[in-house]
C-alpha cells in the first residue's frame, strides 16, 4: 500500500477527491496538504479560516500539513514553498499527491511539473469525469457545503452563503458549471461520509475583494 497525502482546499471537489480513495486497496491517505495565506490564517483561493480547515482534518483523522503562502504569492514563491513541503513529505514515504481536478488542462499542467520537479507525481480520481455527475453524487454521498466564495464576473453574486443542493444546481445560470471548476465559486464541506461529525459553523459577513470576488467569513462554533 502506498502513502498518499491529499490536496485538501476544504471544498467539494478535494472531499470528493479524498472519498474515492476508500475504494482504493492500494493507497493509504492519512495527510491533508493545504495552502493558506500567512498574513491572515485563511485557505488560499476559498478564504475559510484555518481553524475551520484544521476541524476537517481532525474529523477525517488526517494530520495536517500547512503550507503558509504570501499575499500575491508569485508563481515562484509558490513552487518554493510547496518544493520544501514535497521534501517534508518524501522523508515520510510519500511521493504523490492527490488532486480534485476535474478538466482544466493547464492548471493539471502546472502541478504536474512542479511535482515532476520534486520526482513526485500527482493523481487525479475526478479528471474526465461529467461536472454534473459529480455534483449529483456528491449530494447523494450525504456532503453538505457551503457556497463560501463567489467570483463575481462569472456567477450571481447571490449565491454566497447558500447551502449546496439541488435547487442551487437548478437555478445556476448556464455557463455556470456545476462544480465552479473554473473558479465561479468555491465551497466549504462541513458534513459528509468522511467526517466522524459535522462541523459547526456560523455565517458571519461577507467582503468584496479586488471588486470581483466576495467572500462568506465562516465562523466556527
Amino acid at each position: 500500500m502506498r502513502r498518499v497525502a491529499v490536496s485538501w482546499s476544504g471544498g467539494k471537489d478535494s472531499a470528493m477527491a479524498f472519498h474515492t480513495l476508500a475504494k482504493r486497496t492500494d493507497l493509504q491517505a492519512d495527510i491533508l496538504l493545504t495552502t493558506y495565506n500567512e498574513s491572515n490564517n485563511r485557505a488560499s483561493m476559498h478564504g475559510v479560516r484555518l481553524e475551520l480547515i484544521e476541524r476537517q482534518a481532525e474529523r477525517m483523522e488526517a494530520r495536517l500539513l500547512k503550507v503558509p503562502l504570501p499575499p500575491d504569492c508569485s508563481n515562484e514563491t509558490y513552487s518554493d514553498r510547496m518544493r520544501a513541503a514535497l521534501k517534508a513529505l518524501e522523508a515520510e514515504g510519500v511521493r504523490e499527491i492527490v488532486f480534485g481536478d476535474i478538466f482544466l488542462e493547464d492548471v493539471r499542467r502546472f502541478r504536474e511539473e512542479n511535482l515532476a520537479r520534486a520526482n513526485f507525481r500527482g493523481i487525479f480520481p475526478l479528471w474526465g469525469r461529467d461536472t454534473w455527475e459529480l455534483a449529483g453524487n456528491f449530494l447523494r454521498l450525504g456532503f453538505k457545503a457551503i457556497i463560501c466564495c463567489v467570483d463575481t464576473q462569472q456567477a450571481p453574486a447571490e449565491l454566497i452563503g447558500l447551502e449546496y443542493s439541488r435547487k442551487l444546481l437548478d437555478r445556476l445560470p448556464g455557463g455556470v458549471d456545476p462544480c465552479g471548476e473554473r473558479r465561479e465559486f468555491h465551497t466549504f464541506v462541513y458534513d459528509g461520509p468522511i467526517f466522524s461529525e459535522p462541523i459547526r459553523v456560523e455565517r458571519g459577513e461577507t467582503v468584496l475583494r479586488e471588486n470581483r470576488f466576495l467572500f462568506l467569513d465562516l465562523l466556527p462554533y
